[in-house]
């Protein structure tokens, strides 16, 4: 070992999730891998879900953040209609496969007279004022994917005809219930992000359902995931989860996301040994016993906890990267007997543990003593 790059690195953890610039995501985050990263809050991937919204665009439906009562339609303020809806995709090939109107101030679904289009794949309204799911039947042909991210949509309703659907999002919105659903048997991944959702339900029939997102909801149970057997991604990140129970049933389950949750006890998780990615910062743990089964993990996310030792993370032979920042971890020996043999490790963060803070100099080099095979440390890349 010769030293360590000078340069500050961003993991680049895999996901299809952009940051929101908001305070409330921006709390324990630093947007340039420093204090408080973690693979969950540096790409958005696990915190509040599928945030997709780049920069700091502004959201239509703010309130689904800033104000967890926001509800009760009679409360929506009228925004300003455009002259002509229909004029928006007047320019439009009729034999389009995608159609995209983001931040337009669309109100009314029908007026947009979507019945000339015969080939869409993918409808997006991003960002607009929708309240109701309504005037896509002419769509159901061959219509796969449809975003309605950022609306004032406050029922699940209108989707009778699309049983072709793949992808369907419906984050941030205004949605207290799932329902209305489960007919569409094609589905693949479905995104509620940011709703006022508090209990999972009416899912069952959803068989080909890959990934289910419901972070930043108003959820305190896992329940009713039963039929869902070929799940494979479930976010819950930003809810009031106690505990992990309700799992059991998912028999392919790869990639758990439950940072901000209320969560205490990781033992309900030796049901799940087909698990490889674990998001569970900011809860109430204060140890990582309960994972011994758990032997597939390659990626393990605790950080901003209040755990003191890795001791039971021994049998994890798999992992690849550890993010333990900001815990009570004191004890480099106990880093070196829970980590030095996992042959597969090359990310480890620590910072902001008192094995860190109390000898800032010198805590690098004895991390990369402790564990010599380590490629990077916190935000730095090391050298060999």
């Amino acid at each position: 070992m010769n030293g360590e790059a000078e340069e500050d690195h961003q993991p680049q953890t895999p996901g299809r999730h952009i940051e929101l610039a908001t305070d409330e995501v921006e709390q324990g985050k630093n947007r340039d891998g420093g204090s408080g990263s973690s693979p969950g809050l540096t790409n958005g991937k696990g915190w509040d879900g599928k945030l997709r919204v780049p920069g700091k665009v502004a959201l239509a439906n703010p309130e689904a953040l800033s104000d967890p009562e926001y509800s009760d339609e009679e409360n929506v303020v009228e925004g300003e209609q455009i002259q002509a809806d229909e004029d928006l995709f007047e320019d439009e090939d009729p034999d389009t496969y995608e159609l995209i109107s983001i931040n337009s101030r669309i109100q009314s679904i029908p007026k947009l007279h979507l019945e000339r289009f015969k080939k869409v794949t993918r409808l997006c309204l991003r960002q607009n004022g929708i309240t109701r799911i309504e005037g896509l039947e002419d769509l159901a042909d061959t219509l796969l994917d449809l975003d309605l991210y950022d609306n004032l949509i406050g029922h699940i309703r209108g989707l009778d005809s699309l049983t072709n659907l793949t992808s369907l999002d419906l984050s941030f919105n205004k949605i207290k219930h799932i329902k209305h659903v489960n007919h569409l048997t094609e589905l693949t991944d479905i995104f509620f992000v940011a709703n006022k959702i508090s209990t999972i339900e009416n899912l069952d029939g959803l068989t080909k359902l890959r990934m289910l997102e419901l972070g930043s909801n108003r959820i305190r149970e896992i329940q009713n995931l039963d039929t869902l057997k070929n799940l494979e991604e479930l976010w819950l990140a930003k809810n009031k989860i106690t505990s992990l129970s309700g799992l059991a049933e998912l028999p392919k389950l790869k990639l758990l996301s439950i940072q901000s949750n209320r969560i205490a006890d990781l033992s309900p998780l030796k049901d799940v040994p087909t698990l490889e990615e674990l998001y569970i910062s900011h809860n109430l743990l204060d140890t990582v016993t309960g994972l011994e089964e758990n032997k597939r993990l390659r990626v393990l996310e605790i950080s901003n906890n209040q755990i003191s030792s890795l001791e039971g993370l021994g049998p994890l032979t798999e992992l690849e990267e550890v993010w333990a920042s900001y815990n009570k971890l004191d004890n480099f020996r106990d880093v070196e007997n829970a980590l030095r043999d996992k042959k597969k490790l090359e990310t480890v963060y620590f910072e902001g543990n008192p094995m860190q803070t109390r000898g800032p100099a010198l805590y690098r080099n004895k991390v990369r003593l402790a564990l010599p095979e380590i490629r990077q440390i916190d935000a730095t890349f090391v050298r060999t």
